[in-house]
């Protein structure tokens, strides 16, 4: 069954401001078809770059949400039934590996360990990738690579990769962008003045001061996105800061009435 490469194509280019040299690095990676993992805490950039580097090197990308009730045949294929009898649907890691796509495993430890070892293969010199059920090995297009993300801060013994998928992969480190770099991201995303995004990002580094202080996770960039585009909407500030930047991440009063103190002060 032919596949339309075109939908899995990225169009227009995604806005995407680098914080290092993690453009060149993946560019070398992606020359060697190395597997690539990302890791940094929710909401940084990860996704956004993989659409980047994705557009940069014109290659279709399909992503992949995983959660803990994906199934190996989730990701590889099936047989379906219909009126005919029986057809087999490749699944999503089959249709890129066919078709030389880079393949991407969004927050991949949430994946039940069973289901990711079926990328073993396609992660080494073998680049291949067994589909028992259907008794066929696929060999993987030459311009395939399989990039995989997820949260280290989420880590635990439940939720964590295998040493021996580990170390199938190179791997970048992402955090949240230097205050220039994410006030360049918010006038770029949504157009806000650079006095509201010095405030937006002041909110963000308060409570990123309290990651294990009372937060499991700080006020991402995608939140300040969020309260950027509210503002925009005509949401006064400090109301767009409370429903953007605080309800969603905590329900601890205390932490609320510290984060919404800071918003007063910044936003008076």
């Amino acid at each position: 069954m032919s596949v339309d490469v075109e939908q899995y194509q990225i169009q227009q280019e995604p806005f995407y401001q680098p914080q290092g040299d993690e453009v060149a690095l993946y560019q070398a990676a992606y020359q060697a078809r190395m597997p690539v993992m990302i890791k940094g805490p929710t909401g940084c950039g990860k996704s956004r770059f993989v659409e980047y580097m994705a557009w940069q090197l014109k290659r279709p990308l399909i992503t992949v949400a995983c959660n803990e009730d994906m199934t190996a045949s989730d990701l590889v294929g099936r047989y379906l039934l219909d009126a005919d009898g029986t057809r087999w649907l490749d699944g999503p890691l089959t249709v890129a590996a066919r078709i030389g796509a880079i393949c991407y495993l969004d927050e991949v430890v949430e994946a039940r360990q069973d289901t990711t070892v079926v990328i073993h293969p396609l992660t080494d010199h073998r680049r291949t990738l067994p589909l028992d059920k259907k008794g066929e090995v696929v060999s993987a297009h030459p311009d395939f690579q399989l990039v995989i993300s997820y949260n280290p801060g989420y880590q635990s013994l439940m939720k964590d990769l295998k040493q021996s998928t580990k170390q199938r992969f190179a791997a970048l480190d992402f955090d949240y962008a230097p205050e220039e770099v994410e006030r360049e991201i918010l006038c770029q995303e949504t157009g806000i003045a650079t006095d509201i995004a010095d405030s937006l990002i002041r909110v963000g580094q308060t409570a990123r001061n309290l990651k294990g202080h009372g937060l499991d996770e700080g006020i991402s960039t995608r939140l300040l996105v969020y309260a950027a585009q509210l503002i925009n909407q005509g949401v006064e500030p400090r109301a767009a800061c409370r429903m953007a930047l605080v309800r969603p991440i905590t329900d601890d009063a205390d932490i609320r009435d510290t984060l919404d103190h800071a918003i007063e002060t910044l936003f008076t």
